[in-house]
């Protein structure tokens, strides 16, 4: 059975070697605490810095004793860096990461596929970005926040970015971002236990909501985590959108357009992945562990058990979905 992996994450040595001299992008800094090295954001978010992240031979052994044969590789999410200032620095910065993931993947012999970040600070750049990403570099989508800032993602500076995308027939992976605090969340480690999932279901109930979906019905959209609360709590949407005004801008209720996503594996149990598979079905889940980070999940055989999915079902979603959509070659 091909095992496709779409959720894992790459970060550049350039970056990682910036940091540890002291000089790193944003005021990046490595610090070693126990032998361990942890990459440190000035606004007080830290992750260890794994081998796999940026060396090649590890991440290839990490696959192997994980059973992947192939990942769909995306830039460290606390990494994508809106919140620079200048935009020319954003648009630098998303040119070098590319170009090394892009180089990254080269060595692989295949087992890597490459997806761009784009600096989605400056629409034009961001465009501009992808085109060349796909065209020139070959990657195979992008991966975007479920907003941009304080915008939301049927904001009209983020818009086009979409119809590039849809235009291009790429997928766009929709991954929560954060380094800072966020409010009420900043006890428990609830910043990312609560709030990511939270930032996936407001990402795309912006995109439902604010009539994007209708707009571009070619935009292909993948949603980390296992979709957040959305197929959990669409039932509520779509209350919302019966009685209320402000909730009116899609042309159909909002359980219309669940099967408009794609939704990772990543839900900790057996139980709520079964429930999303019956509410979106098995053709729109897709296997990812959000490797090397800690809240990843594990192998495909270990997120599938106890779900009761039949053999073919396992398939799709263990690898036969992200070929589709990411128009892989089978192997």
């Amino acid at each position: 059975m091909l095992t496709v992996d779409v959720h894992n994450h790459f970060a550049p040595l350039e970056i990682i070697a910036g940091a540890r001299a002291g000089d790193g992008l944003d005021g990046l800094r490595v610090e070693v605490v126990d032998g361990q090295e942890y990459m440190v954001h000035r606004q007080g978010f830290r992750w260890p810095v794994e081998p796999a992240f940026y060396d090649l031979e590890a991440r290839l052994a990490a696959m192997d004793e994980r059973d992947t044969d192939v990942a769909v590789l995306s830039l460290a999410p606390t990494l994508l860096m809106y919140w620079l200032d200048d935009p020319s620095a954003a648009a630098d910065f998303a040119r070098l990461v590319n170009e090394a993931l892009a180089a990254f993947a080269a060595g692989s012999g295949g087992r890597i596929v490459p997806v761009a970040t784009l600096p989605m600070q400056d629409t034009g750049a961001a465009v501009a970005e992808l085109r060349r990403a796909v065209t020139e570099l070959g990657m195979k989508g992008a991966q975007i926040g479920p907003r941009m800032e304080e915008l939301g993602l049927d904001h009209e500076r983020v818009r086009p970015v979409l119809a590039e995308a849809a235009r291009l027939g790429v997928p766009l992976i929709l991954h929560p971002y954060n380094v800072g605090k966020r409010a009420g969340l900043e006890r428990f480690y609830l910043s990312n236990l609560i709030g990511n999932p939270l930032e996936s279901t407001v990402g795309a109930a912006h995109l439902i909501f604010g009539g994007v979906l209708d707009e571009l019905p070619g935009l292909r959209l993948v949603l980390m985590h296992g979709g957040g609360y959305l197929p959990y709590q669409i039932g509520r949407l779509n209350h919302g959108h019966r009685v209320r005004a402000e909730s009116k801008g899609c042309a159909h209720e909002p359980s219309a357009y669940l099967r408009r996503f794609w939704y990772d594996t990543i839900t900790h149990a057996p139980d709520p992945l079964r429930f999303l598979v019956g509410q979106v079905g098995a053709d729109r889940v897709v296997y990812g562990t959000d490797f090397p980070f800690d809240m990843g999940g594990g192998p495909v055989a270990e997120q599938l058990d106890g779900t009761e999915l039949d053999d073919h079902d396992r398939a799709l979603i263990a690898g036969g979905n992200a070929v589709d959509l990411f128009g892989l070659e089978a192997r």
